[in-house]
């Protein structure tokens, strides 16, 4: 008996967390077929807790396309962000700045809303499916193979494939060493990072530099909070008691006047710090997206506002390539994209070096980060280069 025929569609995604999702959500409407897949179960993307501190961009990409306006109604808008530092705090006014502002949304929020998505449009996305591996990247139709959650082996066959699998991603190892860089940065701390169930210690984020270490002051909805403070990377978060977690972060903001509303805390992790871009983010008919092409340090929120303007300049290119039938176009993404990814990883390396508390300091080195950060915060200028590329620079064409 022969072997049944690879099923084929025009874009094949492998990764269908928000870059993936959203990437295929975009190419329906521009009347492109595609498959999304994920090796992890729709309920183990919703219960991954992250963070969600979205630009202006990301809004209006979420609700101009017709994903959900969800966005709006339980999400918290944020016109600016505290720096505290030197006893006291230091507000950067985005509004009054730039006119933009950001909005406290978690990721697993936004997934679930790209999920329905695609689930009510009729989109193919197939979730736990296992053994994956992608090939034939230079010819004209690579193919995915996986075996499905019901344990049934396909093969797709696509004229595009699309990488939007994490900063693990299989899809990157399969581009030849010869024909990508790739460039990395481990930094030497962490977060580690709590949810309690307490109300809210501020009405906007506070970035905390003291001598007793760095600490971000989060919020997540009117009884759950986010809070992090930095950390050695082999920190071990279930070493740590309640008493013990209030105590650090306490006397890290306390040192600049403030006082956090405390309660039960029901989630600990420690989150490394890394840095890497790989380049170029395309190979023959392979395009890389999100994580799987670039990670940044948590500190400037940049991490899943830079998934999201990829696949939007991807969804442009992808629909000139299918149209010609030629892959080019995936350079143009490439390139563009690139430009991006390059300032927020500028950005995300300054706010980091700026706020943490540097192994080995000296106390030259920390009196030099004081006034590095009183110079942003008493400068127009200084400050209104932070607030435009904290809410996000503007897409271009």
């Amino acid at each position: 008996m022969s072997s049944p025929q690879p099923a084929r569609t025009q874009v094949a995604v492998v990764g269908a967390g928000p870059a993936g999702l959203m990437l295929t959500h975009l190419l329906a409407q521009a009347g492109i077929d595609s498959v999304a897949l994920d090796t992890r179960t729709r309920t183990e993307i919703e219960h991954t807790h992250r963070a969600g501190i979205l630009e202006q961009d990301s809004v209006d990409l979420l609700v101009d396309t017709g994903v959900s306006d969800r966005v709006l109604r339980d999400g918290y808008r944020h016109d600016g962000i505290e720096l505290a530092f030197g006893g006291g705090g230091h507000r950067i006014d985005f509004q009054g700045l730039v006119g933009a502002s950001t909005q406290l949304y978690p990721q697993t929020d936004v997934f679930i809303d790209l999920a329905d998505a695609r689930e009510r449009d009729g989109g193919d996305v197939r979730f736990g499916v296992s053994d994956v591996s992608v090939g034939d990247l230079e010819s004209g139709a690579p193919f995915v193979r996986f075996t499905d959650a019901d344990g049934t082996a396909h093969e797709l066959r696509a004229d595009f494939l699309v990488g939007a699998d994490g900063s693990r991603s299989l899809c990157r190892r399969e581009v030849p060493e010869d024909r990508r860089r790739q460039y990395f940065r481990e930094y030497p701390f962490a977060w580690f990072g709590i949810l309690a169930e307490a109300p809210p210690s501020a009405p906007e984020l506070i970035y905390s530099h003291s001598e007793h270490g760095f600490a971000l002051i989060s919020q997540r909805t009117e009884t759950l909070q986010r809070m992090y403070f930095q950390c050695g990377p082999s920190e071990d978060p279930d070493a740590w008691s309640d008493d013990r977690i209030w105590s650090e972060l306490q006397a890290r903001v306390g040192a600049n006047g403030y006082t956090l509303k405390e309660g039960p805390i029901t989630s600990r992790s420690v989150l490394p710090f890394r840095s890497f871009v790989q380049e170029p983010m395309h190979h023959g008919r392979l395009v890389l997206a999100g994580d799987a092409a670039h990670t940044v340090p948590p500190t400037g929120a940049k991490g899943l506002n830079l998934a999201l303007a990829d696949v939007r300049v991807l969804a442009e290119e992808l629909e000139r390539a299918v149209a010609a039938a030629d892959p080019a176009p995936l350079a143009d993404y490439s390139d563009r994209a690139l430009a991006r990814v390059w300032k927020a990883q500028h950005f995300s390396y300054w706010m980091t070096t700026m706020l943490h508390t540097l192994p080995e300091a000296t106390p030259f080195d920390v009196r030099r980060q004081e006034g590095e950060l009183a110079a942003v915060t008493s400068s127009v200028a200084g400050s209104t280069f932070l607030a435009e590329a904290y809410t996000g620079w503007p897409q271009r064409g």
